[in-house]
């Protein structure tokens, strides 16, 4: 009787749903046209729909919440990367591109339900107080934050704020027994794009560039300018992983490294006519051999100063295939604060290509594409990748290159899977490596901060033990030691072990120099810079 019954249901929803239908284009007839002539079920649909559930569904209903609960429905019809920001969100939006937002000038991470301070900025709020890198916050505005599973987004909240307002924050300080309470004013905070930069040898600097944001040209000519006098003739600039930004930041980037005339980018659209942007007389660099780092992280932004100086054939182009985002978005702004970011025009590298990949099978399969192509073997392999011949384009000097979906660079570097074992899995999901390099710093403070280069933190760690020492932790939490896994992993370990504690106590001039000596795509570029290579002579 029951399986009969739920036969009857999918049936019984239908009649229903067409018994309604038909009850309500009965009484609409004679009730609600007849007394709303101006309620018209012609024109633009989805602004009748509007009016319709406003002047005559069943319940009073928030128009504005259902207009903005709709509007990322609206816009997931057309590309990817044209998107809605809620008013709620354009602040922190902002502060990203803008190159700094107002707090209270610390780094944190949570461990063991505890907020610790990993560093402190310089010149902010909390350096000026006297707070310590080391230092937990145990309460905010006088609520308890410690041990009550607050979430990062949550701390974000609670210290972020208005320039010129206060909060209190009271911080819990090894060797000292009572609380410290501290009264902190917000101030401006910068949020750099250039992470760091340093010289690898006699010849070679390094810059590491992770997004493009309004202060990125002139963070990364202070970084030129600096190794430059430091005796650097030979660039590599680390792209890997930088999402992109400000189309302005880029543009002014590339320009300091190409004669005049020549040309970066241009972009079209169908209400936007081809624009070309091209170089000026500035060509700042002209002298400097450069390097160019990608990877499948690589977007925007990134793919322009990269395709720009490959067609160019002004560098080389080092890594594994880029993202592919070649749209250009426009941010319009709503009177209540909110903004969408209309896609508006593509954008094309000096020889014509759009290495805009497809998104016509819809966002989902768009964003699954870099899992695609990891499980057909193209982290691994330059032959597991295709492109057809209609995707050829030629560089200044003639060499090959494709678009339709990325920069693929001139030499290939495979992702590094060597070194890897069940056992550094077991680390890497626990997050154990991280925290124990946390404790490791707090303990080790007053040692580790006479110590100002990476290359001595790193001297000083490798002559402690710091990997005996993680081994034993890791037992206790859960990890016991694996002789074959170490013996696999135990470089990987280590090296991570040092970069993680140097950045701790010196940031990332303590980490990028250490972590160097495991990053495979980053000692090819050095070994190829060593060799004096001629662009036009990549890959023969």
């Amino acid at each position: 009787m029951n399986k009969r019954f739920s036969l009857y249901i999918p049936l019984f929803l239908t009649v229903v749903f067409i018994a309604g239908v038909g009850i309500g284009n009965f009484l609409g007839e004679r009730s609600l046209f007849s007394r709303n002539p101006q309620i018209s079920p012609s024109g633009n649909k989805m602004n009748t729909i509007l009016h319709l559930i406003e002047k005559a569904y069943v319940d009073s209903v928030d128009i504005a919440a259902i207009i903005e609960k709709s509007i990322p429905g609206v816009l997931e019809n057309l590309d990817p990367h044209t998107s809605y920001i809620p008013a709620r969100d354009m602040q922190v939006v902002e502060e990203e591109m803008q190159g700094n937002f107002s707090g209270i000038g610390v780094q944190f991470n949570i461990m063991q339900d505890t907020i610790m301070i990993v560093d402190v900025i310089s010149g902010g709020p909390s350096a000026t107080l006297g707070i310590l890198a080391g230092d937990r916050i145990v309460m905010v505005n006088d609520s308890l934050v410690a041990g009550t599973g607050i979430k990062n987004e949550d701390v974000l909240k609670l210290l972020r704020g208005k320039k010129g307002t206060h909060v209190k924050v009271s911080i819990q300080r090894k060797g000292f027994r009572n609380i410290l309470d501290f009264d902190i004013v917000r101030g401006e905070i910068p949020i750099y794009s250039v992470d760091v930069s340093y010289m690898i040898d006699q010849e070679t600097g390094f810059i590491k560039v992770s997004r493009f944001a309004e202060t990125t040209y002139a963070e990364f000519t202070d970084a030129m300018k600096k190794l430059d006098k430091q005796g650097a003739s030979r660039m590599i600039i680390d792209l890997r992983g930088n999402p992109g930004g400000y189309l302005n930041a880029v543009i002014r980037m590339v320009n300091d490294f190409l004669e005049k005339g020549d040309t970066i980018l241009y972009t079209q659209g169908k209400a936007q006519p081809k624009k070309v942007f091209s170089a000026n007389s500035l060509n700042a660099w002209a002298g400097k051999q450069i390097f160019v780092l990608i990877d499948e992280f690589s977007a925007s932004a990134s793919e322009i100063f990269a395709g720009a100086i490959q067609d160019n054939d002004r560098g080389i182009i080092i890594g594994r295939r880029s993202f592919g985002k070649g749209l250009v978005q426009e941010q319009i702004p709503f009177s209540d604060g909110s903004a969408v970011r209309l896609t508006v025009a593509r954008y094309f590298t000096p020889s014509g290509r759009s290495i805009q990949k497809s998104y016509e099978n819809g966002n989902e399969k768009y964003f699954a594409d870099l899992i695609n192509r990891m499980v057909h073997g193209e982290f691994e392999a330059v032959d597991s990748i295709h492109f057809a011949d209609s995707l050829k384009y030629q560089t200044r000097k003639g060499r090959t290159v494709y678009g339709g979906g990325g920069i693929m660079p001139d030499i290939f570097v495979p992702a590094d899977t060597s070194g890897r074992s069940d056992y550094f899995e077991k680390l890497y999901q626990k997050m154990l490596i991280s925290q124990y390099a946390f404790q490791y710093t707090d303990q080790h403070r007053e040692e580790l901060a006479e110590m100002t280069t990476a290359q001595e933190i790193g001297n000083y760690l490798e002559k402690a033990g710091v990997l005996n020492s993680f081994i034993s932790y890791a037992a206790s939490r859960g990890v016991p030691a694996d002789a074959e896994g170490i013996r696999a992993s135990g470089h990987i370990i280590n090296t991570q072990l040092k970069a993680y504690i140097a950045r701790n106590m010196i940031g990332d001039e303590g980490f990028y120099p250490i972590i160097q000596q495991i990053d495979k795509t980053l000692l090819k570029a050095i070994e190829i810079s060593r060799q004096n290579l001629l662009v036009e002579n990549v890959g023969k």
